[in-house]
């Protein structure tokens, strides 16, 4: 197994490339993450145990229905980015034939396969710094933040999840460079 700066690593035979993508590992981000699960989900609760507990005028509960719509929404977006930043990671699995890709929480996620023929030219996006972009992908609670991209019938495919410049150009030139190997091989 080799690295790539600290968070993406491969394995490289004959048949195919493997390279795994680890979500950032910063112990006090993950704290802070934990924290607010932990905190949403006591409001969440409390609400619960308060319409259920005291006897509601029909306004109160309509304000409780619209405040719970919005609570789940929040906590569901909280809850799948602390469990992507806590068990998550990107595969991406180069072969003869295709590109497959699979977005993976404790190892639950769907791998999709790519063939090359249909891939479109994969470019690499960075966000210029001290733009909103920038700041906006660097929060704990936003999941994107992709650095790499190609088209693929008329879908973009976006992956590499809140790499710095320097891995994300690591990254692509590994990915294309295998890419167009496992293409000269196929047409040999």
């Amino acid at each position: 197994m080799k690295w790539i700066g600290e968070r993406i690593s491969f394995v490289d035979d004959k048949v195919k490339t493997t390279i795994v993508i680890y979500p950032e590992n910063v112990t006090w981000v993950k704290g802070l993450m934990g924290a607010w699960v932990a905190m949403w989900t006591v409001i969440g609760a409390t609400i619960v145990w308060s319409y259920y507990t005291f006897k509601l005028t029909d306004q109160e509960n309509l304000i409780i229905y619209i405040f719970m719509v919005f609570w789940l929404y929040y906590a569901v977006k909280v809850f799948r980015s602390f469990a992507w930043l806590m068990w998550g990671k990107e595969l991406v699995k180069i072969n003869e034939a295709s590109f497959t890709y699979k977005k993976s929480v404790k190892n639950y996620g769907k791998a999709t396969p790519y063939y090359f023929e249909n891939i479109k030219k994969i470019t690499m996006s960075t966000p210029k710094d001290r733009s909103f972009q920038a700041i906006w992908e660097a929060s704990p609670w936003v999941r994107g933040g992709e650095r790499l991209e190609f088209e693929y019938m008329g879908k973009v495919i976006r992956f590499g999840r809140k790499l710095e410049e320097k891995e994300a150009r690591l990254l692509f030139n590994l990915i294309t460079k295998k890419i167009e190997e496992k293409m000269k091989k196929k047409k040999d």
